[in-house]
């Protein structure tokens, strides 16, 4: 199963994170991080045998990123919610996991303010030296849904060119 929703009012991703109003954080919550449960919960009497369930999340979960504001809250709760229902479901051979990946040109990440700076910033820090590519993303989707991932789970796999790894 593959977790992709996310979402946070416009007026959330703005501004200073304090002041995000409450509703606009529970909305950023649950249907960023929340729905990750709601679907495992949903999937699990489904993978009799064992099976894979991979979410999107994103740098902001780990640092601040201007303009991510309530996303970056949410990214970290859906990691931890990572974490937890790996621990949950792993006794049923069920693996979850996280990509992290890179800024995309995306329809959603459009709605990120200072999406061009960020893609340009990244792809020169980042030691590939570009930025990553959807289908790159889509390549670890497939191998952590695959056998071949058999012995991860609970991890958030960084797929952003390295840029995660830099310092100053």
């Amino acid at each position: 199963m593959i977790h992709s929703i996310a979402f946070a009012p416009r007026e959330a991703l703005e501004g200073e994170y304090m002041k995000v109003e409450r509703d606009a954080f529970l909305t950023a919550l649950e249907i960023s991080a929340y729905s990750l449960t709601q679907m495992a919960r949903a999937a699990a009497p489904l993978m009799t045998e064992g099976g894979s369930i991979v979410t999107m999340t994103f740098h902001g979960a780990d640092k601040v990123y201007q303009g991510y504001n309530v996303m970056g809250v949410a990214k970290a709760a859906l990691e931890s919610s990572v974490r937890y229902l790996a621990a949950d479901l792993g006794p049923k051979n069920i693996r979850v996991n996280a990509i992290s990946a890179g800024p995309i040109q995306t329809l959603s990440a459009r709605g990120v303010s200072g999406l061009t700076n960020m893609l340009k910033h990244s792809a020169e820090r980042a030691p590939l030296k570009r930025n990553v590519e959807p289908r790159e993303v889509g390549n670890t989707a497939l191998f952590l849904c695959s056998s071949l991932s058999s012995g991860i789970t609970g991890e958030t796999i960084f797929v952003d060119c390295g840029y995660n790894i830099m310092g100053i």
